[in-house]
């Protein structure tokens, strides 16, 4: 990235980037710009960054160094630093570790941070532990893991090759569209006489919310840039009476693949929730038990059987004029 001029920022107000916060990279927006003061100068201006799904209280003015655009490489970067985070937390538990009695610091602009943290009196210390220990909270629910067979993997990659590659979009409405799938798990779990009244109860609250993630996060987390056109399509038939999808949720157009997307974001998801520890995991064993029945050959064949075809060339087209 190349450096600020000393009259031009290399970031403007309300640009979405990515931040780093310690050692990771956050989604983040712009919501301030300044020039940078006092032995600062060199590094051009400041900027105040909200961080995607974080509350105000997180909110912090970081030098150009802790911003990277907000690209498809950048954002396979912050992937690989969660994934390379999360190796090494399985490493570390899996050995006996050292009682620390000071927290450490990050390497990433973080010094300033520690020390007005052990400077500081005591009420406003206490309140600097309370967020150490929030964002303690939001890390161990981003590192949630739910199980993701290697079928459902290789589903994912063949997925992405079709769409991204290929220039394909899967058929819709899909003839087993998620509503479907859930609906269908549901009635499989409940089948077995395993599940009491309330762990059914619960169950059928997981699918619900499910259906609710999904028709909420389809359009802004769950879809690549080659199908946005289709999905503004779809959207524009919902709201015509007389259309066949008229009535419709989304999750009641898009299928299996799209289902898969939402399980691997569901991590993020969930970090953003009030939900406790208790719950969360109880939400990952209802997670990796449905991915588990996904990945079994009947469902294999029944859910992901998708035609993917061409939109043709003035789809292309419109997509490319629109980026």
């Amino acid at each position: 990235m190349a450096p600020a001029s000393a009259t031009e920022a290399s970031y403007r107000k309300d640009e979405k980037v990515f931040c780093f916060h310690h050692e990771l990279l956050y989604e983040a927006k712009v919501i301030d710009v300044k020039p940078s003061e006092g032995d600062d100068k060199k590094t051009g201006f400041q900027y105040k960054i909200h961080y995607k799904g974080w509350k105000n209280t997180w909110d912090d003015w970081v030098p150009e160094d802790r911003l990277r655009k907000l690209s498809p490489e950048n954002r396979e970067m912050a992937n690989q630093l969660r994934h390379e985070m999360l190796q090494a937390q399985r490493a570390a538990r899996a050995q006996p570790q050292p009682v620390k009695k000071k927290a450490q610091g990050s390497t990433r602009g973080s010094e300033e941070r520690q020390t007005s943290v052990s400077a500081a009196p005591r009420g406003q210390k206490r309140m600097r532990d309370h967020d150490l220990e929030k964002e303690e909270v939001f890390q161990n629910k981003r590192a949630v893991r739910i199980y993701m067979p290697d079928r459902l993997k290789s589903l994912l990659v063949d997925d992405w090759e079709n769409i991204t590659k290929n220039l394909q979009l899967v058929q819709l409405p899909s003839s087993k569209p998620a509503a479907v799938i859930l609906d269908e798990y549901f009635a499989f779990a409940t089948s077995t006489g395993n599940r009491n009244s309330t762990e059914t109860d619960i169950l059928e609250e997981v699918i619900q919310g499910l259906k609710e993630y999904f028709n909420k996060s389809l359009g802004r987390l769950l879809l690549y840039r080659f199908e946005r056109e289709q999905f503004y399509d779809i959207s524009t038939q919902l709201e015509q009476p007389t259309n066949d999808l008229a009535g419709k949720s989304m999750s009641e157009i898009y299928g299996g693949e799209h289902l898969l997307r939402l399980f691997v974001s569901m991590p993020e998801l969930i970090a953003q929730t009030n939900m406790d520890i208790q719950a969360v995991n109880r939400l990952r064993e209802e997670l990796s038990g449905m991915t588990t029945w996904l990945s079994k050959e009947p469902q294999v064949n029944a859910f992901f059987s998708s035609v993917y075809e061409s939109p043709g060339q003035a789809y292309i087209d419109k997509v490319k004029s629109s980026t």
